[in-house]
């Protein structure tokens, strides 16, 4: 039985700057666990790919599920309840077309803030909203309308908005999605929660990323001119980079990191190129930062305070409701453009 979207979204997380790395994870643990020798036994090593000294301490054990967790939940947040973090990521979108050269199209930037909430047992909120917004490439100003170069017409831009973006970081990956309860098979052994790490000199770097193709919720037949197809097919590539002495600092609640995301997905919907053929390609840097002003155009924040103000802070209350993609957002708040 193939996995939907849906399915992994009531699973999990949703797709987005930091929901997919979650589907990546949820998706990629069974390949992780390539390094155990069998249920209930210690890993061999961090992660299948996982190399390193600083994986083996001496704060956080790198190579068991309880030390990626608090690992991750570092990197993500604060494991301070009172404290929130920024997550931010800034670059562009490219369009491209089958035997055509690639062509720069809007700038893409965004940011998230994040709130843990450690319970009793030891698994940990994470509590999250976040925004993206397309720019000028010259100017940086937030666009409004956009002019498509491949149809000349303008259009309205659609920025994204996602809240909330929440789920549980455990020791062990998320059991599969029961399908509605149409899996009745019983669930396998769980997978302990470690991610691929290799420590490089200072740095420790860990990348992740998932491919997916799943049922568009913009559907050609009501969305001719949004819809891309019935299918979306989406991969997602993120990269991050830690400096090692920060992670094994027992005293640090947080830990900074550095990296890229990349993105391949249909044409946005609101760009109304339909079914031509083609696809979108997003090339982000990303981190987290105490001041957003260090790393965002001053525009993008301006827009941002005006339109988005709730989002700079993040939730304070974990709700297990599921998260929505940005697809099923614009199908739920659009309406469809007739067709040209």
């Amino acid at each position: 039985m193939q996995t939907t979207r849906r399915d992994l979204l009531n699973s999990f997380a949703t797709v987005g700057p930091m929901g997919a790395l979650s589907l990546a994870m949820l998706q990629a643990g069974p390949a992780f666990a390539g390094a155990h020798k069998g249920a209930g036994q210690a890993p061999a090593m961090a992660s299948r790919y996982g190399k390193g000294p600083a994986l083996e301490g001496p704060y956080l054990d790198l190579r068991t599920g309880k030390g990626n967790k608090l690992a991750y939940a570092r990197i993500q947040g604060d494991l301070d309840n009172s404290k929130q973090k920024y997550f931010w990521f800034k670059g562009y979108v490219s369009g491209v077309r089958p035997g055509k050269k690639i062509d720069d199209l809007v700038g893409a930037e965004g940011f998230g803030a994040i709130r843990l909430n450690v319970l009793p047992d030891g698994s940990i909120q994470r509590m999250c909203r976040e925004i993206i917004v397309y720019t000028d490439m010259r100017s940086g100003d937030v666009l409004e309308e956009w002019k498509n170069p491949y149809l000349n017409e303008t259009v309205k831009v659609v920025h994204v908005d996602n809240d909330p973006f929440n789920y549980m970081i455990e020791d062990f990956f998320p059991a599969p999605p029961s399908f509605g309860g149409l899996n009745k098979e019983a669930p396998p052994p769980r997978i302990p929660f470690i991610l691929p790490w290799y420590q490089h000199g200072d740095w420790l770097d860990m990348e992740i990323h998932i491919h997916l193709a799943y049922p568009s919720a913009l559907q050609p037949d009501k969305w001719p001119r949004e819809s891309a197809g019935p299918i979306a097919q989406v991969s997602e590539f993120f990269a991050h980079h830690v400096k090692a002495a920060d992670m094994q600092n027992e005293k640090l609640t947080t830990v900074d990191y550095r990296g890229t995301w990349n993105r391949t997905t249909p044409w946005l919907p609101w760009m109304l190129n339909g079914q031509m053929p083609g696809s979108c390609q997003y090339s982000c840097f990303m981190g987290t930062a105490t001041d957003l002003e260090q790393v965002l155009h001053r525009q993008v924040l301006d827009y941002a305070e005006k339109n988005y103000k709730k989002y700079f802070n993040a939730p304070e209350k974990y709700e297990a409701v599921r998260s929505l993609s940005s697809l099923e957002h614009y199908a739920e708040r659009e309406k469809p453009q007739p067709a040209k």
